[in-house]
C-alpha cells in the first residue's frame, strides 16, 4: 500500500538548519508531483513547497522562500526539504504528500526554539 515516511525533524535553535526526508513506497514515486505541508500547534495545514516529477520546477510559500529548498531523488523514492535560517514560526509537524494519493504519513516534528 501507499506509504510515506517522514524523518529528520528535531529541536533546533533559531537560525539553524535541518534536512527532512520522506521515503515513499507503494506507488510510482517518479510519476507524482510531491509537496511538503506543515501544521503548527492549533493551526490548519499550510502548504510549504512543491516539486514536479523531474525536479525541474519548484514552488515555495512566501513564508519559506529563500530559506527552504525542496528536492527529490527518484532513484531512491525520496523527497527532501532542506531548511535554513529556521525561525520559531517554522515550528510545526511536517508532512510530505503525493499529488494523486490521500495517504498521510506520521509526519516529523520540527521545533525551533532557543
Amino acid at each position: 500500500q501507499v506509504q510515506l515516511v517522514e524523518s529528520g525533524g528535531g529541536l533546533v535553535q533559531p537560525g539553524g538548519s535541518l534536512r527532512l526526508s520522506c521515503v515513499a513506497s507503494g506507488f510510482t514515486f517518479s510519476g507524482q508531483v510531491m509537496s511538503w505541508v506543515r501544521q503548527a500547534p492549533g493551526k490548519g495545514i499550510e502548504w510549504v513547497s512543491e516539486i514536479n516529477t523531474r525536479g525541474t520546477h519548484l514552488q515555495y510559500a512566501d513564508s519559506v522562500k529563500g530559506r527552504f529548498i525542496i528536492s527529490r531523488d527518484n532513484t531512491k523514492n525520496t523527497l527532501y526539504l532542506q531548511m535554513h535560517s529556521l525561525r520559531p514560526e517554522d515550528t510545526a509537524r511536517y508532512y510530505c504528500r503525493a499529488s494523486d494519493y490521500e495517504t498521510w504519513g506520521q509526519g516529523t516534528q520540527v521545533t525551533v526554539s532557543a
